[in-house]
């Protein structure tokens, strides 16, 4: 089972994420942050979206939305190697 082990804050709702795999991708929120619900209205203020942790291997936020990290290992963009 995936697992995300690392989380950084990149800036205009960006994450970069490593996972227990070792792959490394970034999570775009903007994308994200296009869907309706309840627990995205606060996401959308740049300084609460960066207050997302690391909980039993999931993105987590103190509201209780948390991520899968199997659907973001399927789904961030994968960090350029260069």
């Amino acid at each position: 089972m995936i697992k995300l082990i690392e989380a950084h804050h990149l800036g205009d709702f960006r994450i970069t994420l490593r996972f227990s795999d070792g792959t490394e991708g970034i999570f775009d929120g903007n994308e994200f942050l296009k869907r309706n619900g309840p627990l995205l209205d606060a996401l959308r203020n740049e300084s609460y979206f960066q207050q997302a942790f690391i909980d039993a291997g999931a993105l987590c936020w103190p509201n209780g939305l948390e991520l899968s990290p199997t659907r973001l290992h399927q789904t961030c963009k994968a960090l350029d190697p260069a």
